[in-house]
Order: structure tokens, then C-alpha cells, then sequence
């Protein structure tokens, strides 16, 4: 009997704490897909409210948001999407911060293709490379300004196959559509196989992620709540265990 009202208190319990859930509709930059995962399932552990994430590119994610997509939270893969939302009265004002700071990895399923020191790029020993669209996506654009920089775009460029986003990037190295691509170290951090390099930092503009909290989540508490729990220490040790700074 005792067993029976303990049980019934903790479901009562439980009945208040989520009494007042809510959906949180989130726009992901696609290098953060997985950290993003993580996070929300946290998130929802500890408030009751659930979390709707689209993946995407963030050019692709800002041209929807001016068009009225009804995200309340953005995670922009760079600052410029960001700040452009901004400034386009788009977002809660003062909302904008740096949630992470990316790397860039070139990548291969081929354990002995990719050499510790990205020599494999200049000696061409490869059929296709992938890169995310430098236009919509800001690891595409790190990708595009460390090969100028080693003056191999134009030499690479017939070898090149851009995806949309730098998930699609991935996949086409996964699937072997290529034989090595640009990927976030996020993406591979956590893969035993395959053969990785870490491009330099100092070849490429910081990869500096911002979210911001947009318009339809203003008086959302449960997006603000969201939005908060990403400053959080919890969130931020899973953001450092896929790599980021």
C-alpha cells in the first residue's frame, strides 16, 4: 500500500514538472548535428520540453528565416549568418553569442590515403574531392580559403564535388562518391577508421559558430530556456567532447 502512494506521489510529481512542456523548434548548423542531439536530449531529460532540430546549411538556414520560417532558436556555423540576422531585426536583440569555435579536417574512409601532413592534396593521388558549398556553408568557405591559399582551388577544382551543407560533404566521402573531403572534426572525431588531417587553423578565418535567439521564440519560455541551457556547464562539456573550442 505504501509502495502504491510512494509511486502515485513521484507520478503526480512528475505530472507538474512537465505540466507545462513545450516544442522548441531549432535551426542546426549541420556541423553541430551531433553535439546538437546530445544536447537536446539533456535538455529534454531535464525540463520535460522537446526539441525539434532541422540540419541544414546556415546560408540556407538564413535565407528561410528571412522568408519567414518560424525557427526560434539558430545555430549559426559562422558569425556573418548571424550577425545578418541581427541586423535584419530578425532576432531578440543582444541574444547573439559564441556557443563554439569549429575545425576543419580533411577527411578519408581510406585509412592510408590521407598523410599527417596534407601532402596528399598536392600530389593529386585522388579522383574526387568533396567540399561544402563555400557560398552557404562556412566550412565550405575555410575549405575554399586554406586551397587558395596553398593555390591548389584552381588545380582542384575539376576534382572538386560540393554539397549543399558539410553533412552532404561527409556523406559523399562515406559513400565514396569521394575519395576524401573537408569535414568538420566533429564529424570524425568519434570514427576509429579512416585516414584524417587537421588543417591548420592559422590557413583559414576563424570558424566562430553564434547562436541567437530569433523572433518566434521571444516569449517562448521554453526557447529561452533552450537558448539558456546551451551557456550551461552540461552543454558546454559536450561541445568540447566533439572537438570544439
Amino acid at each position: 500500500m505504501f509502495k502504491n502512494a510512494l509511486l502515485s506521489l513521484m507520478a503526480l510529481f512528475a505530472m507538474v514538472r512537465f505540466a507545462d512542456a513545450a516544442s522548441v523548434s531549432v535551426a542546426v548548423a549541420a556541423n553541430f548535428t551531433e553535439p546538437a542531439k546530445d544536447i537536446a536530449a539533456r535538455f529534454e531529460a531535464e525540463t520535460g520540453n522537446s526539441v525539434k532540430l532541422s540540419f541544414g546549411s546556415s546560408g540556407q538556414f538564413f535565407s528561410e528565416i528571412s522568408n519567414g520560417a518560424p525557427y526560434e532558436v539558430f545555430l549559426s556555423a559562422d558569425i556573418d549568418h548571424a550577425q545578418k540576422a541581427d541586423q535584419a531585426g530578425l532576432t531578440v536583440p543582444g541574444s547573439r553569442f559564441t556557443y563554439a569555435v569549429g575545425h576543419l579536417v580533411l577527411w578519408s574512409e581510406n585509412p592510408s590515403l590521407v598523410d599527417d601532413e596534407g601532402k596528399v592534396l598536392a600530389g593529386g593521388n585522388f579522383t574526387h574531392i568533396a567540399i561544402a558549398d563555400p557560398k552557404l556553408a562556412p566550412y565550405g568557405l575555410a575549405a575554399q580559403q586554406f586551397l587558395k591559399g596553398q593555390h591548389l582551388w584552381t588545380v582542384l577544382s575539376p576534382k572538386l564535388v560540393t554539397g549543399k551543407s558539410i553533412a552532404q560533404a561527409y556523406e559523399f566521402v562515406k559513400s565514396g562518391n569521394a575519395d576524401l573531403g573537408f569535414v568538420a572534426l566533429s564529424q570524425v572525431i568519434r570514427k576509429r577508421e579512416g585516414s584524417e588531417w587537421l588543417v591548420p587553423d592559422s590557413e583559414h578565418a576563424p570558424i566562430t559558430q553564434q547562436a541567437v535567439l530569433l523572433k518566434p521564440g521571444a516569449d517562448d519560455s521554453a526557447a529561452k530556456a533552450f537558448f539558456e541551457f546551451l551557456k550551461k556547464p552540461e552543454a558546454q562539456a559536450i561541445i568540447l567532447e566533439y572537438g570544439y573550442d
